[in-house]
């Protein structure tokens, strides 16, 4: 079928893969495992554990668990599956000899107005303005080889790593009150925590001096020195894995099979050293944050590798695809279950809703998050069978292409 001269339209149903799809619904529930902590706690509690709650029993196991299987392993696939799907649209506007790049801008201009709503009005951990800022410069290098585009995206992920180890090697160089504010951003005070858990506690307005100056952090000097480059490149490698083929599930059940136990092989005594590593070293600032992390950063890529080979294997054998149509639906609505997510945690933890932040351990959080995966597998499923997108999906489709789209699935 030609497609030349045709209008560009939202992709139709038919037109979806189910393993893109299943995959991006994996990646967004599997995110919250970790968003949680920053819902439910104190900001430095998500990067040192031992910054704020109980970290015995099953909250140290919770952690544990957490860190090891969820930890960068989700947002990796999150950002992989936004590099694909840039690839994917622009390269569907080019089959029907279109401007590939006015949809693309438009797209991600809307992308950006929405993370920046979601930023500070609701939760300063937003990756959407991320997503849309590295975007800008990720589209222009969309038509490099497989190749080329997996060895950009491995350089690029690289800067950060190689910050964090300049940044800790030259703390010694540092002046004394610069690596004491560090140390009290890394471990906050009893006064600075009280005042974190008072403002969350609030109402909107005792929320948005804190909100605003979190949201800010991580989109400027965070963007700089990490999330802009780890972003920017997983994009690149999703674009690669895309034009392979990896991703659509067109690969032999031996090549997914490989990835699959090579990744959990290599990646999760990389993991589970460092965790060691952290512990034994007692989480200090001085190791940790430059140092201690990086086992996580590298081996959170070949983890997330092996859930793609699991998952591409799922969807490869018809016997499973009852369990993945749920997956699948909460994947079409990625945008709408995200800040869903965001809806539901702040109306429980923050103090516009039942105020519990600071009050939860790990432990209560994880059944949160196993609650919250039931309902967005159940309402993803029934809402697709009455309409064609989600709420926001809709309206970031309406405002792309400049036109209000349908909603309701005809009788």
């Amino acid at each position: 079928m030609s497609y030349t001269n045709q209008a560009i339209t939202p992709i139709s149903p038919s037109e979806r893969v189910t393993s893109l799809d299943v995959l991006r619904g994996f990646a967004v529930l599997g995110i919250l495992i970790m968003n949680i902590q920053s819902y439910a706690m104190i900001g430095p509690a998500y990067i040192n554990p031992t910054a704020y709650g109980d970290l015995d029993g099953w909250n140290k196991w919770v952690w544990i668990v957490s860190h090891v299987f969820g930890d960068q392993k989700f947002m990796t696939l999150f950002s992989i599956m936004f590099g694909a799907g840039i690839l994917m649209m622009s390269s569907r506007a080019e089959e029907r000899e279109r401007s590939a790049a006015g949809l693309h801008y438009r797209r991600i201009f809307w992308l950006f107005a929405i993370g920046m709503v979601h930023a500070y009005l609701l939760w300063y951990g937003d990756i959407l303005v991320t997503y849309a800022v590295c975007a800008i410069l990720v589209f222009l290098l969309r038509k490099l080889s497989p190749p080329k585009l997996l060895l950009t995206g491995l350089l690029v992920l690289a800067v950060p790593s190689l910050l964090y180890w300049l940044f800790g090697w030259s703390m010694q160089f540092w002046p004394p009150e610069s690596v004491e504010g560090l140390r009290v951003s890394w471990k906050p005070g009893t006064e600075a925590i009280a005042k974190e858990i008072a403002a969350y506690q609030g109402g909107w307005p005792e929320q948005m001096a804190q909100r605003a100056s979190s949201a800010f952090w991580f989109q400027t000097f965070l963007f700089l020195i990490f999330q802009g480059w780890r972003a920017g490149g997983l994009m690149l490698v999703g674009m690669a894995l895309l034009k392979w083929g990896v991703l659509t599930a067109q690969r032999p059940p031996r090549f997914y099979r490989t990835m699959l136990a090579a990744g959990f092989v290599i990646g999760l005594p990389v993991v589970i050293y460092g965790v060691m590593r952290n512990f034994a070293a007692g989480w200090s600032l001085d190791y940790s944050m430059f140092f201690g992390w990086q086992f996580n950063y590298w081996g959170s890529l070949f983890m997330a590798s092996a859930y793609i080979g699991m998952v591409m294997l799922i969807c490869q054998s018809p016997s499973l695809e009852k369990f993945t149509r749920p997956f699948a639906a909460v994947g079409r609505l990625a945008l709408s279950n995200y800040l869903l997510q965001s809806i539901i945690c702040t109306t429980l933890f923050y103090g516009h809703g039942f105020g519990l932040f600071g009050k939860v351990e790990r432990a209560g959080q994880a059944l949160i998050v196993l609650a919250i995966w039931i309902v967005q597998l159940i309402v993803s499923f029934l809402w697709l069978r009455y309409f064609r997108f989600g709420p926001a999906e809709w309206l970031w489709r309406s405002l792309t292409y400049w036109k209000i789209q349908p909603m309701r699935i005809p009788v």
